[in-house]
């Protein structure tokens, strides 16, 4: 008699796709997305900041710490928004794109209006976007189809 071979946990679940990445490569995108992306946002703040002028210490700790304020930002809310309703979770990217745009357009010296228009605009595209996404890729009770 002859046995099925024991399901494999990628494949373990009847109509998902493979996971095709092993747990280091997920640990490693977890740590290392956050930290690129802060990385590259808190340059561009202090390039922004900075205006052609000399880098100096204090250019330096603004970059840095921008960095480290979006990273952890970023990392909660890859963390935390997943499980909450479709509408919420949207809203958290909205939230998020909208602040990370107007601060940057704010260190370029506009006004405060303009910054914040700005964000609403980015943070209204964002919003479109991920409810369209989710919207379309999960059920009614939140769970991912397809």
């Amino acid at each position: 008699m002859a046995h099925a071979a024991p399901a494999s946990p990628t494949t373990s679940m009847p109509g998902r796709r493979p996971d095709v990445f092993g747990p280091r490569v997920h640990l490693a995108v977890k740590i290392g997305l956050p930290l690129v992306l802060g990385l590259t946002y808190g340059y561009w703040a202090a390039a922004i900041r900075r205006d052609a002028g000399p880098i100096t210490g204090w250019n330096l700790l603004f970059g840095f710490v921008t960095a480290l304020v979006f990273a952890a930002v970023f990392a909660a809310v890859c963390a935390l928004a997943p499980p909450l309703p479709r509408e919420l979770h949207a809203l958290c990217w909205f939230v998020f794109s909208g602040c990370a745009a107007g601060f940057l357009y704010s260190q370029s010296g506009a006004s405060v209006y303009s910054s914040a228009g700005l964000g609403l605009v980015v943070g209204a595209g964002v919003l479109a976007m991920v409810f369209y996404r989710y919207y379309t890729h999960e059920d009614a009770q939140g769970r991912r189809i397809g």
